[in-house]
């Protein structure tokens, strides 16, 4: 498995229906979060059973996204046509109605490769990866294809990126928006826990 946190963010360019409707030839991640965080959201396959619930769940905390500058990403294997489709499903039938982020085609496999979240079935584990403003990947979250993630830590994985860079402090086990952080050294967390480390 590739650790990517630290790193540029690969870049890609596919199909994908944006939060409009609208189906577009030439979606560029890269392009899409000039200015913001991104949240890239793999999922396996459109119309199965637990990616519903993750993506309803996500749409229903869309608005706490965009209150943090985040564009959200979903993106499978499947075409641009079935991410339409699904849409245009209500939920109530297998569907997921009209989402308000974008869903990226990746019929290539290339990004879930380029990620290294591809499964021995072909089809992307559940990944989440977090991008700050400058396109580093920050926070790299990958579960098995029966496990759904949790929105609400997803939210506080980008508080704590977000008060990290305003305040310069480390977000400790359970730390949650409004707490303080630990102060390290001037010199950095990496310096510090090197410290810490050469001292045990």
């Amino acid at each position: 498995m590739t650790v990517l946190v630290g790193m540029k963010a690969p870049d890609f360019t596919v199909p994908a229906v944006l939060p409009s409707g609208e189906i577009v030839p030439q979606f560029t991640l890269s392009q899409a979060i000039i200015g913001k965080y991104g949240l890239l959201f793999f999922y396996p396959l459109d119309f199965t059973f637990v990616c519903p619930s993750e993506l309803l769940a996500l749409d229903h905390r869309i608005d706490a996204f965009i209150h943090r500058d985040v564009e959200v990403i979903g993106i499978s294997i499947d075409s641009h046509y079935a991410h339409h489709a699904w849409r245009r499903t209500l939920p109530e039938e297998g569907g997921i109605g009209p989402i308000r982020f974008t869903l990226a085609a990746d019929l290539n496999h290339d990004v879930a490769k380029a990620y290294d979240v591809e499964s021995p079935s072909g089809v992307a584990f559940r990944g989440a990866f977090l991008i700050d403003k400058h396109g580093i990947v920050r926070s790299q979250l990958i579960n098995d294809l029966p496990i759904g993630r949790n929105v609400d830590e997803l939210l506080r994985l980008f508080d704590a990126i977000q008060h990290h860079e305003r305040y310069g402090q480390a977000c400790p086990a359970g730390w949650k928006a409004g707490e303080k952080g630990v102060e390290v050294a001037k010199t950095g967390i990496a310096q510090f826990l090197r410290e810490k480390v050469g001292h045990l």
